[in-house]
């Protein structure tokens, strides 16, 4: 029978520098030398423009507060660069990841700011992305590790910064969460925010964005969507040069992924033939792929390049790029020095160093984005009893129990033990072999795969058997699902970090803002 592996993943061949050739720089290397390389990451982009679409971006969300304001002077200087992490406008902020990546490009633009380059972080939006399910949706846990699962009925298919935002979804949030436990200056505070934000917010979009300014543009956050009239202007000469060339970047991703497969990945993206890089939102409202046949392109009905170049110049937010291009677009407009990136962003950066040569472009530096792991206290005192981290729980919840189960009745030891004669018997015998009988080691090698595998199987089944006598240990495992795998996900995917607020004040804020850039760690509150 052949042997199944799994595929290699993209982040470690990325981290272990196996996939080296892929990327432009080293990755999590803040070396002086990489440092400068990206730092001196080339950029025609005029700051000055770009300072000025922000500036009047974030004054139409009423977030042009004095910070910012001098956070965008230092981006009009000829030299200032950029650090970006971007994510969809997910419910109330979305999963606590997106709060922790955004406030880990404010953590990596401290790191390589210098007096002579100035480095700002932007959080950009992505409006353009129309799966609304992705971002319907937020889970909150309060003190009595009730579970708020909260979802609005956006409509399917049309960018989430068109998607008007309905003050009946707001007042109905705030109305749900009056019931979440938690101290209620805390509580209170959080749901004014709600409130707050959502005044003035024409978009779903435009809630989110201030949402977030609001926790993090004290610390000189500044926000992008892309989709707001002020900033879509910058990326037209971007999607204009994509046009020229439409089947060229695809064929370049696609030789990206040939490569990957090659040496045992599995590619992010695939480009089937005629897909293009662009989307287009048709006169219905519907956002679609473009296709390309050589003449014409193709979404809803047949369009000439012309047609397509003059709804670029009517409203430039009408095309807007697919992940293979979406990043060379936004570096096209942002001097950009680094990427804050989760996983499968940078398996996506894997299959485009040339989609970015093609377009003049350098890839700057890629930085796998910060991660934490909140432990409340019922969840550190749980973790603690059995010594398990939250890490081994998520990964295998009921199995790191049973584990422990077998440890403390001593079974554990005694299955080891006779493991260990197992392998000693079976090598003595496997020693004999050659001078008795060669043809018999693949039979003895079965025997002792089999007789291992039973006793695994043997070790298991007694652990299941302790842990459904433990009630207790039941009970204790539902509580730290509650806190760790809320919905069955792991928490940083799906609690909302103002779960936490609501719960614990500034505090979660505070300890994620003193963090080092690019940290992986469990936080106790």
């Amino acid at each position: 029978m052949p042997v199944i592996t799994a595929p290699k993943s993209i982040l470690s061949g990325f981290l272990s520098g196996e996939l080296r050739d892929l990327y432009r720089l080293e990755p999590i290397n803040l070396e002086p030398a990489n440092i400068q390389a990206a730092l001196n990451t080339p950029s025609s982009v005029s700051r000055t423009a770009l300072a000025e679409a922000l500036r009047n971006y974030h004054h139409s969300l009423g977030l042009l507060t004095p910070v910012l304001k001098k956070q965008l002077e230092r981006l009009s200087l000829p030299q200032a660069k950029v650090v970006v992490a971007g994510q969809q406008a997910g419910l109330l902020g979305g999963p606590a990841f997106s709060v922790h990546k955004a406030a880990d490009a404010i953590l990596l633009a401290r790191q390589l700011d210098t007096l002579e380059v100035p480095v700002l972080p932007i959080f950009w939006i992505a409006s353009q992305d129309h799966d609304s399910l992705e971002v319907a949706s937020t889970t909150l846990v309060d003190r009595q590790e009730r579970i708020f699962h909260l979802h609005l009925p956006l409509p399917q298919g049309r960018p989430i910064g068109r998607i008007a935002l309905e003050p009946g979804w707001v007042a109905g949030i705030v109305q749900q969460l009056q019931d979440f436990d938690a101290p209620s200056d805390f509580k209170n505070q959080v749901l004014e925010r709600f409130q707050q934000a959502a005044q003035g917010a024409v978009s779903y979009a435009d809630w989110f964005a201030k949402l977030i300014s609001q926790l993090l543009g004290e610390f000189g956050l500044l926000i992008l969507d892309p989709m707001h009239p002020a900033l879509a202007p910058l990326f037209a000469s971007g999607i204009k040069a994509e046009l020229q060339n439409p089947l060229e970047g695809p064929a370049l991703i696609e030789a990206a992924a040939h490569l990957l497969l090659e040496r045992g990945y599995t590619p992010q993206l695939r480009r089937p033939k005629g897909a293009t890089n662009l989307f287009l939102e048709g006169d219905d409202g519907q956002r679609r792929l473009l296709r390309f046949d050589g003449k014409f392109f193709h979404a809803e009905r047949r369009y000439t390049r012309l047609e397509l170049e003059n709804i670029l110049e009517q409203d430039p937010s009408r095309i807007t790029p697919a992940a293979g291009l979406r990043p060379i677009i936004q570096d096209s407009a942002l001097p950009c020095a680094a990427l804050v990136m989760g996983p499968g962003e940078i398996a996506y950066l894997a299959q485009l160093k040339g989609v970015y040569e093609l377009h003049g472009l350098a890839q700057p530096l890629i930085w796998p984005r910060l991660s934490i792991t909140w432990l409340e206290p019922p969840a550190t005192r749980i973790l603690n009893k059995y010594g398990l981290s939250a890490a081994t729980f998520q990964a295998d919840p009921r199995g790191s129990l049973e584990r422990v189960l077998l440890e403390r009745s001593g079974q554990a030891e005694i299955f080891r033990h006779s493991l260990s004669q197992l392998e000693a018997t079976f090598n003595t015998l496997l020693a004999q072999i050659p001078t008795l009988d060669p043809t018999l080691r693949g039979a003895t090698e079965k025997a002792k795969q089999h007789n291992q595998n039973t006793l695994e199987r043997l070790e298991q089944n007694l652990a299941r058997s302790l842990f459904r006598a433990e009630t207790e240990l039941e009970s204790q495992m539902k509580r730290l699902e509650h806190f760790l795998l809320p919905l069955g996900v792991p928490q940083e995917r799906e609690l909302n970090f103002f779960s936490l607020m609501m719960k614990h004040g500034t505090v979660p804020l505070e300890r994620l803002l003193s963090q080092k850039a690019g940290s992986r760690l469990e936080l106790e509150l």
